[in-house]
Formats: C-alpha cells, structure tokens, sequence
C-alpha cells in the first residue's frame, strides 16, 4: 500500500480490482482542511482515461509491472504481434494497449513490454526514434522572421512538424514523448 501523495506520472496501482497507470497529477492544499490529490488515470485493461480524486492520507495498493524486452514481429488486424528474442515466446498485444503509439512500430524493433501476472498491459518506447520521410510538402524558404515548418509523414504514418529544408527519402529523428522534430539524420 503506498499513500496517494506518492502517487506521480508514471505508477501503477490498483483500486477496486482495476488496473491504473497515472497520466497526470496535481495535489491542491485549500486553506483548512485536508489537502486534496486529483490523478488522470488510464485503465490499463480498457485503455479508457478518466480522472480520481482522494484526499491526503488515502492509501492505494501499488503493483509492480515485470519488464520483458520483445521484438515487434506483426499486425494480425486484432492484435500487434511480438516475440521474446530469447525464449521464442510470442505475445499478443490488444490494439487498445498501443492505440496512441501505433505509428512508432517499426518491423523488428525491440520494445519493452509491461506485464502484470503474465497479461501485457503497458509498455516502454524508446526516448527518440529515426523514421524515413515518405511524404512531404514542397517549401520554399522565403522572407521568415522565424523557423517556418511544414508537416511531414513517415514510412510509419507519423505526422511531424519540420523545418523546410527535410525532404522525401531524408530520415528524422523524433521524440516519442512530444512527438516533435529533434534533427535530421
């Protein structure tokens, strides 16, 4: 059990038999009384997000999520597909689980996988990560007072923002967190 002012982005805990990785914190301390700490969470079986409240010197119970290293083999359609590169052993990842990170899979690229008692509920992206340029709108440079940008898409479907100067057949690196440009490789 830990108490909830421990709580941050991050930890996963459970509550009434569901699972919950925390999205956001914020802890307000009104005037009198106790102080209050507001979480959004994301139910790491259903993929829903949603906000709890409790108040100071609630306790929740923690739960620690085993790591394991898989190499992305596939999209079935239902499932995303991986396989332990060490025993061989594949694992089925429902779509909801990577729903907002499917355009960072990458054939063969290794990933960390997050489990509780043998079910895949969550998992680790790298910091950046490098994708090839497929698509990209044609720019001009002109008469900027600040670095202009355009949107480009990867051989994945990711849609980042770029200076001007990233072309079709360049490779980007992009942080996963932001989601943002960092440089051209």
């Amino acid at each position: 059990m830990i108490d909830v002012n421990q709580l941050r982005r991050g930890v996963s805990f459970t509550q009434d038999g569901n699972l919950y990785k925390v999205t956001e914190y914020s802890h307000s301390k009104p005037g009198r009384g106790k102080a209050t700490i507001r979480v959004s969470v994301r139910d790491l079986r259903s993929g829903s997000n949603f906000q709890l409240t409790f108040t100071s010197g609630d306790r929740v119970e923690d739960i620690r999520l085993d790591k394991q290293t898989f190499q992305y083999l596939y999209d079935d359609g239902t499932f995303y597909v991986f396989m332990n590169t060490g025993t061989y052993e594949q694992k089925q990842v429902n779509h909801h689980v990577m729903e907002d990170d499917k355009e960072f899979l990458l054939d063969n690229m290794e990933l960390e996988l997050l489990m509780y008692e043998g079910e895949v509920l969550d998992y680790n992206l790298p910091k950046t990560m490098d994708f090839e340029i497929v698509e990209a709108e044609n720019a001009v440079a002109g008469d900027t007072a600040t670095g202009a940008t355009k949107e480009v898409i990867t051989s994945t479907g990711l849609k980042v923002k770029t200076p001007l100067f990233v072309n079709i057949g360049d490779t980007i690196r992009v942080n996963t967190d932001s989601r943002e440009y960092i440089t051209r490789v």
